[in-house]
């Protein structure tokens, strides 16, 4: 394999297609600024074709390389891991009254937004909440803002939660899988519009192995093991 042909692969994979549900805002963007271009008013032109740009790179839609080992929990968004706690599950995933532990990752406008199935199973319950916009980073958002839950059961009858939260700048929240669906692990199952936050609840008893501020990579990163007794894990930011 030659050095030129290398060369070509790594530029070109680093150009990523967007997911059709951004078809049509790259649309109306390119229109825009052909027509600012057209009508010479060149400065909006200029502006409108960098949003266009951005647009095109808030939808990009990566492959992924998700474990298939059994058990396994893995990511359903890429973002940074915002929060790890005990707590009650939120109600509307009908999970009951014991505490899991929730990780929360934060999606910002540059982070990837699709959301990818964090284990295969069958989507028992899926349950549109509206409500606010505040900031997804916020604890309160996670009861307080628009949102999309989803309890995905496993062939084991194990019942994992995903709650899909709208942030300050996020204003629709999409599902591509309907309830009573089956889900590979990884396989895209929605995206947030600008700006969000995904809740990941796990399965009374079990422990988060990732830790607050870590990069999660949504159908990648292993949350947890459901065939494992490791205890949390400790980090620190070096």
């Amino acid at each position: 394999m030659s050095d030129r042909h290398n060369l070509f692969d790594t530029i070109a994979g680093s150009f990523v297609a967007p997911h059709p549900d951004g078809y049509k805002f790259i649309a109306v963007a390119g229109a825009a600024a052909l027509a600012f271009w057209l009508i010479e008013w060149t400065g909006l032109a200029v502006l409108t074709a960098l949003l266009t740009a951005w647009i095109v790179y808030f939808f990009r839609d990566p492959d992924r390389v998700a474990p298939l080992r059994d058990g396994l929990i893995v990511s359903a968004a890429d973002g940074e891991i915002s929060s790890i706690e005990k707590v009650k599950p939120a109600r509307e995933l009908g999970l009951g009254e014991a505490e899991r532990v929730r990780i929360s990752t934060f999606l910002s406008v540059f982070d990837v937004h699709v959301n990818r199935a964090p284990i295969a199973g069958r989507i028992k319950r899926s349950v549109y909440v509206p409500g606010a916009f505040l900031n997804a980073a916020l604890d309160k958002a996670s009861e307080d803002n628009e949102r999309r839950a989803l309890v995905i059961e496993t062939p084991q009858g194990v019942e994992i939660g995903v709650v899909q939260i709208a942030g300050m700048v996020a204003r629709r929240i999409v599902t591509f899988a309907a309830e009573g669906e089956t889900v590979g692990v990884g396989q895209r199952f929605g995206l947030i519009r600008f700006g969000s936050r995904v809740d990941i609840y796990l399965p009374p008893g079990r422990n988060a192995l990732v830790a607050v501020g870590q990069r999660a990579i949504g159908g990648e990163t292993v949350f947890a093991d459901l065939k494992s007794d490791e205890p949390s894990r400790e980090a620190r930011r070096l």
